[in-house]
Order: C-alpha cells, then sequence, then structure tokens
C-alpha cells in the first residue's frame, strides 16, 4: 500500500529563545514588575521555571505564589510595558536561526511565529532584530484560548497560512512547546534553551533534537533533514 504524501512541510517557530535570545529581557522585565510589588528576590532560576510558557499564565502563578492583589491584567500591561522598553534597545537573532529563515524564505517555504508573548511584543522582536521581512504572520497566546503546552498557537499559526497541520514542522526552545507540537500534529525540531531540561523525556520525543542547544544548532542540518515532501 503507498504512503500518501503531504507538501513540502511549512515551518513555524517559537520566538523567544528560539529566534531570538530575549529570556534575559523578559527576566529583568519580570523581575522590576515583581519588585513594584514588594518580590525583591525573584532570581534567575525562579524565571527559567516558565520559560516556554504564556507570559498570562506565568504571571498568574506568580501572583498566586507571591500573594499580589493586583489583577493577572493589570501585571500582564505593565510586564508587556517593560518588556517592550528592553525589546526595542537591545534583541539579539541566533546567527543560525537568521540563517535557517532566510535560507527558507529564498526557498519559498511558508514560515509563521507561534509565540506565547503578547502580540505587540512579536511585533516589536520583529521589527527590531528586521525579521519582520521574512516572518509578517505571527500568532500571539493572547489571540487563542489557551496558551502552550495546548495546540491553539500552531493550529491557529497554521490555519492563517492556510496549510494543513500535519505538514508542519515547529521549532521550540521549550518543553511545553514540544507538547504543543505533537498536541497539534505536527513535527518538531527541538532547540533547548535550558540545559537543566535537555534529558527531559519531551525533548526527546522530538523528530530531531539538538541536545547542546544553540550551540550545537545548524541551519545546514535543519535543511537536511527537511524532506521536499514527508
Amino acid at each position: 500500500m503507498e504512503i500518501p504524501r503531504v507538501p513540502a512541510p511549512s515551518v513555524l517557530f517559537d520566538l523567544d529563545g528560539t529566534l531570538v535570545d530575549s529570556e534575559p529581557n523578559y527576566y529583568e522585565a519580570g523581575r522590576r514588575l515583581l519588585t513594584r510589588y514588594g518580590v525583591r528576590d525573584f532570581s534567575w532560576e525562579d524565571h527559567t521555571r516558565f520559560i516556554g510558557i504564556g507570559t498570562r499564565e506565568t504571571l498568574t502563578v506568580l501572583r498566586a505564589e507571591y500573594g499580589i492583589e493586583a489583577p493577572v491584567d493589570e501585571l500582564l500591561a505593565g510586564k508587556n510595558a517593560l518588556y517592550l522598553e528592553l525589546a526595542g534597545t537591545s534583541t539579539t537573532v541566533f546567527p543560525e536561526m537568521r540563517t535557517l529563515v532566510e535560507q527558507l524564505h529564498g526557498r519559498g517555504v511558508p514560515m509563521a511565529v507561534a509565540s506565547g508573548s503578547s502580540r505587540a511584543a512579536i511585533a516589536a522582536t520583529l521589527a527590531v532584530t528586521g525579521l519582520e521581512a521574512y516572518l509578517p504572520v505571527y500568532v500571539s497566546a493572547e489571540e487563542v484560548a489557551q496558551g502552550k503546552p495546548a495546540p491553539d498557537v500552531f493550529l491557529e499559526a497554521a490555519r492563517r497560512l492556510g496549510v494543513e497541520p500535519g505538514s508542519c514542522v515547529v521549532l521550540e526552545d521549550a518543553v511545553p512547546g514540544v507538547v504543543a507540537a505533537h498536541a497539534a500534529g505536527m513535527r518538531c525540531v527541538a532547540v533547548p534553551y535550558a540545559r537543566a531540561a535537555e534529558e527531559t523525556a519531551a525533548f526527546g520525543e522530538a523528530e530531531l533534537l539538538f541536545p547542546g542547544g544553540q550551540g550545537e544548532f545548524t541551519a545546514a542540518a535543519v535543511l537536511d533533514w527537511l524532506p521536499t515532501e514527508w
């Protein structure tokens, strides 16, 4: 029996920690925000627990943990404002990721960004890094019912590209994103951001894994792995 084929894959990118090294900015924005509400011991290690999880979900947990009375929407607006200020001055694209985006664009591969960040934060980051020229389609977790590890952002990105979920490949740096990609019926390339999580079982389930993270990742390896059709 011949296995049915589907069109050549489309590629969906997570943004923070995958395309760009924005986690330091998100940490600093979160630290400054929490300081306003009397929390002065929020560390980088505390921040790493939330890598790959949407901003609203993160703030909901932190609000409960620290007993902050302000509503989540107030916290969200405050963090987004702080982050946009930081992102507009210093956001770094991982070099091999930029190479991959440029080469996929040159080959006419449909691409989109699917992120847990706010739509304003995604737009600002793509603009300051120059990636907006290659990635005009993007979906924020605030535009769907649930953020990662639910599959909503990836399914919506596929819908906006006009492609089937099964033809999509997701690039992700965090376990919730890998889980979300598979829940959406998509293949996943995992490039772990947090080394402490490298041996997590979910990373091992990715169809292509770079255990050493961005230090091991190359655009050429992904391009060699991507078939012209499944």
